[in-house]
């Protein structure tokens, strides 16, 4: 499934998001497809949540952001964008 991310500021809009397997003030973890994105930093909370239309919107200071496949194994965000 494709995804799509934007940042702005301490806003981050995720389109495409399936789930949210579970979001702490530390991390976030958001299910998109066969992948996952986990979001990590402080002070992160859902801002908000509609997964008809799959936009998920979070908001707080965000430090590094990793793509998991279904598998296990993680991949670097960039890695997985610039194949």
């Amino acid at each position: 499934m494709n995804y799509i991310l934007h940042l702005e500021d301490n806003l981050l809009q995720i389109k495409g998001a399936t789930k949210v397997i579970s979001s702490t003030q530390t991390q976030a973890v958001i299910q998109t497809g066969d992948c996952a994105l986990v979001i990590s930093g402080t002070e992160i909370e859902v801002k908000s949540l509609n997964l008809d239309d799959g936009i998920v919107c979070l908001y707080g200071k965000f430090g590094d952001i990793k793509l998991s496949h279904a598998g296990g194994k993680r991949q670097p965000f960039l890695k997985r964008i610039f194949k």
